[in-house]
């Protein structure tokens, strides 16, 4: 019998995410893993009168692509994405993996090409959500391949995909607004600041904000969410960084990453593992040493890493950077193909200034700041 969990997440991302109207074209496609998702989700958005394209993509066949193809082939493109995120209205996608690992003895220049080759779908992708004309949300389908990856059970990975949506809620759709306005609050705050400092172990770092919007993740671009994020000033960066967690790329680890930063650019960057595909990351084209994202992670209900950033950059207590492409409706400017996230855990000592003032310290924000600027 299907997980009827499943049956609620596709109504929330239909209803609630993307808000599927009479008349949209959307966009549904997934692994093949992913199938029973991509069932639900095609019948809640064809019963809102919306016109459905969907397509299940293969790990086993990328892996195909990228062990044979020439570099010419690599960088051509993907015609699918590009051709139909050109007119839907609406796009939404799921990840799951038979095997975490599949892509993990790709050479690591032929990942860099391949990433280059998505600079074009990825320029329509990132323009159409930044003027709104493209709505879309990724989730996550439960699969024992992730379930390995994150050190559980699948019953035990079922139930926390689906509680960190609160989809065991009678109500979640009620539970993410109360959400979405507590975060608000802290958006209204950190709109009005121009410069972050971001301090824990081996971190000291300066951040250029000013004039750029904080967003609120609040369940209608990633599901599960939680967290608030902006795209940094691309030259107004300085310091130096050191990531908890583990970055993953293609199944591959880098752990023990340090950035060192001048003027919005990485200059240096170490690893304990993984320090090659780390600099090719770096070095994919002009904008992927520079930084599209900086974010912190709000919910409390995912506690523990489980080498998948959508849960993972959402840790409450966390902040995590991205190398590479903005977020043009935060303001941002950089351009690239890749946008890769890099976690660092606050909760023992971090601390983060704004303009000066300490709003958040130990992994929690302090809510007296607020109550100083009577921000509602």
């Amino acid at each position: 019998m299907a997980d009827q969990r499943l049956n609620k997440l596709a109504k929330l991302l239909v209803e609630y995410s993307v808000e599927v109207k009479e008349g949209d074209i959307v966009y549904v496609c997934a692994d093949e893993v992913a199938t029973p998702w991509v069932i639900e989700v095609v019948k809640e958005a064809t019963k809102k009168g919306a016109h459905v394209e969907y397509t299940l993509e293969s790990d086993e066949i990328k892996e195909i692509q990228l062990k044979y193809g020439s570099e010419k082939q690599l960088k051509s493109g993907n015609m699918i994405y590009e051709s139909i995120l050109s007119k839907a209205d609406v796009w939404l996608t799921a990840w799951g993996n038979r095997n975490t690992r599949m892509l993990s003895r790709i050479d690591s220049n032929k990942l860099k090409i391949h990433q280059q080759g998505a600079s074009v779908w990825r320029k329509i992708y990132s323009d159409r959500t930044g003027d709104g004309s493209l709505r879309w949300c990724g989730t996550q389908y439960p699969t024992y391949a992730d379930a390995q990856e994150a050190s559980m059970s699948m019953s035990e990975y079922e139930d926390f995909v689906y509680g960190a949506g609160l989809l065991d809620s009678e109500d979640p759709v009620s539970e993410w607004k109360k959400i979405s306005k507590e975060q608000d609050r802290w958006v209204k705050y950190l709109d009005s600041k121009s410069s972050l400092h971001i301090v824990s172990e081996g971190t000291d770092i300066m951040i250029g904000i000013n004039g750029r919007k904080w967003i609120n993740c609040d369940g209608k671009q990633n599901f599960p969410d939680g967290e608030i994020f902006t795209s940094p000033l691309e030259n107004n960066i300085n310091g130096y960084i050191t990531f908890s967690f583990p970055g993953i790329f293609a199944g591959r680890q880098i752990e023990g990453i340090k950035l060192e930063v001048k003027d919005g650019k990485v200059i240096n960057a170490w690893a304990k593992k993984g320090e090659e595909l780390l600099k090719s990351l770096l070095e994919t084209d002009e904008g992927s040493s520079f930084f599209g994202e900086v974010a912190i992670g709000t919910n409390y209900g995912i506690k523990d890493f489980t080498s998948n950033m959508l849960f993972d950059e959402k840790i409450g207590g966390t902040v995590h950077m991205a190398i590479g492409d903005s977020m043009p409706e935060a303001g941002g400017k950089n351009k690239s193909s890749l946008h890769w996230d890099m976690l660092c855990d606050m909760r023992n000592g971090g601390k983060i200034y704004a303009d000066g003032e300490l709003f958040y310290e130990n992994g929690k924000f302090i809510d007296s700041i607020l109550e100083k600027y009577n921000i509602k």
